[in-house]
C-alpha cells in the first residue's frame, strides 16, 4: 500500500509549473565573471546576493515562523517566496498533495525537494534574473509580483540597456526598462508586500511612490564611463556608461547619511520635532517593522544630560486573538509612522523643566525590537542603528 502510495504522490505533486530551464553555463555568476568582473564583484557584496534563504536569517526565520503558525510545510513556504527571492526556481507551486507527502516524510525525492535545495538557485537573484527578464506585465493584478509578472528569455540570451552590445558567449537584446524606464523592472518585486492573512498590505512602495526619479539613481549610484564587458572586440574595449551593481540599499550606512531632515523649534511648552523626507519613497518603507530612532537629549547651562527619551517611529502587527506577529502572518497593523515620500511629519514632546539646550539624533534600524525577538535574530545588523542626522536647539 505504501509503495502506491508513494507512486500516487509522485505523479500527483510533480506537476508543479516550471520556468524557462537556464542552461547550466549560464546558472552561475562565475561565468559572466569572465567578462563582467567589476560587476560581478559588486553584486556578490550586494543583498541580492544573499536573497536566498541559507542566506539572510531574517528571511530564514520569517519562512519558519509562517511554516509553523500556518501549518505548511517548511518547502511550500519556500517556494511562495520564492517568487521574488529565487524567481528562477524550478517548481512554482505546491498543493495538497505534496502537504500530506511532506507530514509523511514522502517527500525526499520529489520535484519540489529538489527546487529547494538545487544549487542553480543558490546565488538568488543573481545575473540570471534581472537579466532574463524578457516581458513586464504590468496589466497583472497588482498581487503578482515576481516571477508571475515577467515573462523570461530564452536560455543563452541576455537582456541589457545596450542597442548595439556584442557578446561571443550569448545573445543580447535591448529593453527600455534597462535604461529608459528602469523603475517597471524595480517594481516587479519592491512594489508591495502582503500577509498570508487575509492580505493585508504591510508595504506599498509602488503606491506611494511620488515623482519620476529613477530608483536606479540611488540604489545603483551615479552613471560612470567605464567597462560593462572586459573582452576586446577588435583589440578594442568599450567605454560605456554603466551604474554600481552593489545596489546600496537600508543596509548600506553610506544611504543614511542626511536622507531625511530634521528640524527643532519650539511653541510654549512643546518642542516641535520635524522630519523632512525629500525621497520618493516613504521612510520607513520596502518591509514591514523597520524603524526610525529619535534620541532625545536635555542638557543643562554647563551641557549636562538631565535626562534622555527615546522615541520609535516603526510599525507593529497582531495575529489572531492580539498576538504580536510579523508582518507575514498580521492580520492587523498599527498606525503607519512612516514620513511620507516628499513630505514631512511634526512630532510634538513636552519640554523639560531646567533644561537649556537639547539634541536630537535620528537613526535608522532594519528591525524593531518586537519582531526580533519574535524571530530571535542573532546578527548583529539587526540591532544596528544606521545615523542619519542630528539637530541642536538652545531652549
Amino acid at each position: 500500500m505504501k509503495i502506491f502510495l508513494v507512486f500516487l504522490l509522485a505523479v500527483s505533486f510533480s506537476y508543479g509549473a516550471e520556468v524557462v530551464k537556464v542552461d547550466e553555463k549560464y546558472q552561475e555568476s562565475t561565468s559572466c565573471k569572465t567578462c563582467h568582473k567589476r560587476i560581478v564583484d559588486e553584486w556578490s557584496n550586494s543583498w541580492h546576493a544573499k536573497s536566498h534563504f541559507k542566506n539572510d536569517e531574517y528571511f530564514r526565520k520569517s519562512i519558519e515562523y509562517v511554516s509553523r503558525k500556518t501549518r505548511k510545510s517548511l518547502n511550500s513556504v519556500k517556494i511562495e517566496c520564492a517568487t521574488c527571492h529565487n524567481p528562477r526556481i524550478s517548481v512554482t507551486d505546491t498543493g495538497i498533495d505534496y502537504e500530506i507527502a511532506a507530514v509523511m516524510g514522502l517527500d525526499k525525492g520529489s520535484n519540489v525537494n529538489k527546487a529547494v535545495n538545487d544549487n542553480a538557485i543558490s546565488e538568488g537573484i543573481n545575473c540570471v534574473v534581472c537579466h532574463n527578464v524578457d516581458k513586464i506585465h504590468d496589466e497583472y493584478d497588482e498581487k503578482k509580483r515576481g516571477m508571475d509578472r515577467v515573462e523570461w528569455t530564452p536560455s543563452g540570451t541576455m537582456t541589457g540597456p545596450y542597442d548595439d552590445a556584442q557578446s561571443p558567449y550569448h545573445k543580447t537584446i535591448h529593453h527600455d526598462f534597462m535604461d529608459k524606464t528602469p523603475n517597471r523592472l524595480c517594481f516587479v518585486c519592491h512594489a508591495n508586500d502582503r500577509s498570508v492573512k487575509k492580505g493585508l498590505v504591510f508595504t506599498n512602495m509602488e503606491a506611494e511612490y511620488k515623482g519620476d526619479q529613477a530608483c536606479v539613481t540611488c540604489h545603483m549610484g551615479p552613471q560612470k564611463q567605464d567597462v560593462a564587458a572586459t573582452f576586446s572586440i577588435n583589440g578594442k574595449q568599450k567605454i560605456r556608461t554603466v551604474r554600481n551593481h552593489g545596489f546600496m540599499g537600508a543596509h548600506s550606512s553610506a544611504m543614511w547619511e542626511d536622507a531625511l531632515k530634521l528640524s527643532l523649534s519650539t511653541k510654549q511648552n512643546k518642542l516641535l520635532i520635524t522630519i523632512t523626507n525629500p525621497q520618493p519613497h516613504n521612510i520607513p518603507s520596502g518591509f514591514g517593522g523597520r524603524e526610525l530612532v529619535l534620541d532625545v537629549v536635555y542638557k543643562d547651562t554647563g551641557d549636562k544630560v538631565i535626562e534622555n527619551k527615546t522615541i520609535s517611529l516603526t510599525t507593529t502587527y497582531t495575529r489572531r486573538k492580539g498576538k504580536e506577529s510579523t508582518p507575514h502572518m498580521a492580520r492587523k497593523q498599527s498606525k503607519d509612522m512612516s514620513i511620507p515620500a516628499k513630505g514631512k511629519k511634526v512630532l510634538k514632546v513636552d519640554k523639560l523643566p531646567g533644561a537649556k539646550k537639547v539634541e536630537v539624533n535620528l537613526s535608522y534600524r532594519l528591525v524593531n525590537d518586537e519582531i526580533k525577538g519574535l524571530l530571535d535574530l542573532k546578527d548583529p545588523i539587526w540591532s544596528k542603528k544606521f545615523a542619519i542626522t542630528k539637530a541642536t536647539k538652545k531652549l
